[in-house]
């Protein structure tokens, strides 16, 4: 599964975890979306299911600023777009915060739901956090690997104690 981020560079480019992805070359930066990637959306209609792997080469992320993040996803960026299920965040930034992740922390999310734990694993080592965000939601993503339907998604929720917002 290749890795890919679509840049916006609307953020301190020292706390970009997409530049920092693009520089250890474990993810390339694009211009322009294929039709054969995953676009993790929060916004997207579908939630991201293990399945989802077998319609994609590659996994997209959309790097920009949370205070943006409504403008930028109104955009029509093609591709396949998912949304992750809830997961914690482990930055320092908005740690243990629901569904605030970085740019890694999404693309990482997405690689372990869809069955790709060394590279989620791998995208992680680069920041020192990165292990955090593992161990938070370590639970959650073995679970959401098996969920085959998104309706098993708030039951699963539900046994954690974690409200469900779509």
């Amino acid at each position: 599964m290749n890795v890919q981020v679509l840049m916006f560079k609307q953020d301190d480019p020292k706390k970009c975890t997409a530049a920092k992805l693009v520089k250890f070359d474990l993810a390339k930066s694009i211009k322009k979306i294929t039709s054969r990637t995953i676009i993790l959306d929060p916004f997207a209609k579908q939630t991201l299911l293990k399945q989802d792997a077998k319609l994609a080469d590659s996994i997209t992320g959309i790097d920009c600023s949370w205070n943006l993040a409504d403008s930028t996803f109104s955009k029509k960026f093609g591709g396949i777009p998912r949304k992750l299920p809830p997961l914690f965040a482990g930055n320092p930034v908005n740690y243990a915060k629901l569904g605030k992740l970085t740019t890694v922390e999404a693309i990482s999310g997405a690689a372990f739901i869809m069955g790709f734990h060394e590279l989620g694993k791998e995208l992680l080592s680069k920041f020192n956090w990165g292990h955090t965000f593992y161990e938070l939601n370590e639970n959650l993503l073995a679970d959401y690997e098996k969920i085959e339907i998104e309706e098993q998604i708030g039951p699963l929720l539900a046994e954690y104690g974690i409200a469900h917002v779509d």
